[in-house]
């Protein structure tokens, strides 16, 4: 899957069956529902893919804190761009 692909899947009710949970959770993060985002993420903690877009998910609801923590344990530096632009990144990085 390319990130136009991806971008495209997003029109869907659910996210494409095969995709890995860290991409599942950024899906459900564009579509709005944090939460969900947040439980695939949490799903396989200790992978650093989720563990990064767990990250992500506590920096974009203001806890920095925690946020630095899930960076640090995705081994990626805490992120200071705009959220749209890390969002972005973070699924270009996945996509394979």
């Amino acid at each position: 899957m390319k990130f136009p692909e991806f971008e495209r899947s997003l029109e869907a009710p659910a996210p494409p069956a095969a995709l890995h949970l860290a991409l599942q959770a950024l899906w459900w993060d564009a579509k709005g529902d944090w939460d969900k985002a947040h439980e695939c993420a949490q799903a396989d903690e200790g992978d650093p893919s989720c563990d990064w877009v767990h990250a992500y998910l506590h920096r974009k609801e203001g806890d920095a804190s925690n946020a630095g923590y899930w960076y640090r344990q995705a081994s990626k530096p805490v992120a200071k761009n705009p959220l749209a632009e890390e969002w972005r990144a973070i699924v270009q990085a996945l996509i394979t």
